[in-house]
């Protein structure tokens, strides 16, 4: 039986895909397992040493202490992609209503009230104060060409627009899913200069934190309209600011409230909602459930953030034991694992070896039943961080 906490509401959607009889799933569990997670920062929290991974319900991790993890050999997994759609659909919102003035003109026509007959002539002779440029044209530089960026790109080419995509480390699954009207920038001051609208997915990190600065935006077009649904640290909020005082930006839309923006007239702050669609909560619970299951049951490893992609193709071995090992990458130890399992009299039936970095992540296969000391003696090796033992029916 399998422990799972959960740190949120997590969509039931996803939790339905938990067998009961072999799992149990609730918020306060204390010796969990595994940890389903969307929002709630983990980074404070005190870590059980039963837990052997935790699920993102969602794409950034930046809640989730990924070093002090990655140190105790847990798992952490990510879902990108599963709310790829729901962002899309909010950036190409973004891009229109920082074009049209459609807040500022329900406004006004609010503001009619008690005009009666007379509502119609009014609002038709005001309407002018709210015209705003169409997208059809424009030119559309999306940063970043992920699960995320390569959808943007291909609903603008569908609006009419140009489009040119900036990304050094784009995969060929990405590649491959891109319309082919899409321009590719070959530096970062090429997309800034030629873009009238310029939109922002790349994740936070220490090298991406405020990517889009006084800097960047020297770079930019006169009155470039900026986006920002991926992450609010990307931006220097302050460097925006100058820049829409001097015109240089004329719109800037985030969706990641903060004081010094919420009442910038010129700044459109949302309440985070880029994954704030059923469909999406259903979808990253769903996927997030799927990895956890396959690496408690099976090992097998998968859009994980800290750990290398793993995969032992072959079913569990029957009246046998998988063995799932965590150690630093360095040298010898795949040979120290094999010297220990033949001491003990336990064929290796089937191995993989991947490593990310510092860390490395086996998969063995051995055609009987390990036991607790074999299991000590593994364990015990210099630089492996743990042994988990899944054993066959």
């Amino acid at each position: 039986m399998f422990k799972i906490q959960t740190l949120n509401k997590i969509s039931p959607v996803g939790l339905n895909d938990f067998p009961r009889e072999d799992y149990e799933v609730a918020s306060s569990i204390n010796d969990a397992d595994a940890i389903l997670v969307r929002s709630q920062d983990m980074h404070t929290m005190a870590l059980s040493p039963s837990l052997k991974a935790v699920g993102r319900a969602g794409a950034g991790t930046n809640n989730i202490p990924i070093d002090k993890m990655t140190e105790r050999g847990i798992a952490v997994f990510n879902t990108p992609g599963a709310n790829a759609n729901a962002v899309k659909e909010l950036v190409i919102l973004s891009l229109l209503i920082s074009s049209r003035p459609v807040f500022a003109a329900n406004a006004w026509v609010r503001n009619l009230a008690g005009n009666g007959d007379k509502i119609p002539e009014m609002a038709e002779k005001g309407k002018s104060q709210f015209q705003g440029p169409e997208i059809k044209g424009k030119t559309l530089g999306i940063i970043g060409l992920g699960a995320i960026g390569a959808m943007v790109a291909n609903a603008a080419i569908a609006l009419g627009m140009e489009v040119i995509g900036y990304d050094p480390f784009m995969s060929i699954d990405a590649a491959w899913k891109l319309d082919r009207s899409v321009k590719h920038a070959e530096t970062l001051d090429m997309l800034l200069s030629k873009s009238d609208y310029i939109t922002i997915h790349v994740p936070q990190t220490d090298d991406t934190k405020g990517f889009i600065n006084a800097t960047t935006i020297r770079a930019m077009k006169n009155g470039v309209h900026i986006i920002n649904i991926a992450r609010g640290g990307l931006v220097v909020n302050s460097d925006i600011l100058a820049a829409l005082d001097a015109g240089k930006v004329s719109v800037f839309v985030s969706d990641f409230a903060d004081e010094e923006l919420i009442n910038h007239e010129n700044v459109i702050c949302l309440p985070h909602l880029g994954a704030s669609t059923p469909e999406a909560e259903d979808n990253c619970a769903r996927m997030a459930v799927k990895e956890l299951r396959d690496y408690l049951e099976k090992g097998n490893v998968s859009n994980s953030v800290n750990f290398p992609r793993c995969h032992m193709d072959s079913p569990l071995p029957k009246e046998g034991t998988r063995l799932c090992i965590v150690n630093k990458n360095v040298p010898g130890k795949v040979a120290k694992f094999s010297t220990i399992l033949g001491d003990a009299n336990l064929n290796i039936a089937g191995m993989v070896n991947q490593n990310r970095g510092d860390l490395a992540y086996n998969i063995i296969d051995v055609d009987g039943v390990v036991s607790e000391e074999t299991l000590r003696s593994l364990a015990q090796i210099k630089e492996v961080i743990n042994v988990r033992p899944i054993f066959g029916a």
